[in-house]
């Protein structure tokens, strides 16, 4: 891959000092100029990753005016401005780099909705609907993305969109996916329902099968500790109009208020230095989450370099154990109050501290014995036990 040309943006805006940060949106504004000049050299695909990432929570959690109840947090005078060499020569980035185009429009329409001036995201979704570039997406989720990104202006790509969400909504109602460990399956749920309700802009009354499935990738999430993956269902469940269980809120405030935002020096985007992968995902995921629920989001203070965003260090979770227990345990039952002692007993010997969170799991759970029927796979293991008995090969 070597050959891959990078979209080196112009280095006439140097990095700036970060802006003041006495409140939310001060704290905001420095997190725009920390991914927009700081972390990655803007010839990097991860910068645009990032900073996509970044204002569409930005924006989607109503900074800079006033959406869904949430009060509005105008950002400073010139926080937006970092993204000024970009958007200056957008429309040839986008002409240039077409397999980015979702990127690119993200990053547009995100900053002229959060106040940025200039108007040229409506000739940007023209200019990718005049070549198609929706119809090269394979994934039904990344045409969904797509159409979301241009129905922002007014324009579906899609032609058959009906049949498109009706596909999406079927493979997020089949709830058994989302009780068996499976992350990208529980991520491609988050976003459907993200890109069906517009980021909850849209009154999207979801069928129950989806929102017991957003409850099972819920209770894998909070049974492994992922704060990333919860705080994504977290929002996915208010946008579909569900209150979030109070345990897993509470858990990813407390998460949130550990993360530690490191000074990593001055290397970052003048240089064109590649970092690795850090924590800020689940950071900016996990204030989303807060941000929705109405509770304080982006509480820290950014210091003045790169910054290495390290998430807290946390006990073992029950996820492992529990799983280890029942590929062994032969006798295994998807019956939950059978099962209930003897992982418990297997609990407390790995980590007790584990057990804690699994009696959270259960009562944060609206049917944990139907999730841990799934989850338990019993049926298989009966299967396997009478092919064994009758001499087939396993």
């Amino acid at each position: 891959m070597s050959n891959v040309i990078p979209f080196t943006l112009s280095r006439r805006h140097a990095p700036t000092p970060l802006p003041r940060q006495g409140d939310r949106a001060g704290r905001q504004a420095a997190l725009i100029a920390l991914f927009a000049q700081k972390r990655r050299g803007q010839g990097d695909v991860f910068w645009l990753k990032e900073n996509a990432e970044l204002l569409n929570i930005l924006e989607s959690t109503g900074a800079g005016r006033r959406r869904a109840g949430i009060p509005a947090a105008p950002l400073p005078d010139g926080a937006l401005s970092p993204h000024q060499a970009l958007y200056d020569r957008i429309e040839e980035r986008l002409r240039f780099f077409p397999q980015y185009y979702r990127f690119f429009l993200s990053i547009c329409l995100d900053l002229e909705d959060l106040g940025f001036g200039g108007s040229k995201g409506e000739a940007l979704v023209q200019q990718a609907l005049r070549v198609g570039l929706a119809d090269a997406e394979l994934s039904d989720l990344q045409r969904a993305e797509a159409r979301r990104l241009m129905q922002r202006r007014g324009r579906d790509p899609i032609a058959d969109s009906t049949g498109l969400t009706a596909r999406l909504l079927a493979f997020a109602g089949r709830s058994a996916t989302f009780a068996v460990p499976n992350k990208k399956a529980a991520y491609e749920l988050t976003h459907i329902c993200f890109y069906l309700s517009d980021y909850g802009r849209l009154q999207t009354d979801f069928p129950r099968a989806v929102q017991k499935s957003l409850n099972f990738a819920g209770t894998l999430a909070y049974l492994d500790a992922n704060a990333d993956l919860l705080a994504e269902i977290c929002v996915a469940l208010r946008q579909a109009g569900q209150t979030p269980p109070q345990a897993w809120e509470s858990w990813l405030a407390v998460e949130t208020a550990r993360f530690q935002l490191l000074d990593s020096g001055n290397g970052g985007g003048a240089a064109g230095g590649v970092m690795a992968q850090d924590g800020y995902h689940e950071f900016l995921v996990s204030n989303w989450a807060l941000g929705v629920s109405g509770d304080d989001a982006f509480a820290h203070d950014v210091p003045e370099g790169r910054v290495q965003f390290r998430t807290p260090r946390r006990a073992a979770s029950p996820l492992l154990a529990m799983s280890r227990h029942l590929l062994e345990d032969e006798r295994r039952s998807g019956d939950w109050e059978v099962m209930r002692g003897p992982l418990a007993e297997t609990l407390w010997q790995a980590e007790p501290q584990a057990l804690d969170l699994l009696a959270d799991a259960e009562a944060a759970c609206e049917d944990f014995p139907a999730f841990f029927e799934t989850f338990a796979r019993a049926g298989s293991a009966a299967i396997g036990t009478r092919a064994h008995l009758h001499g087939v090969p396993l």
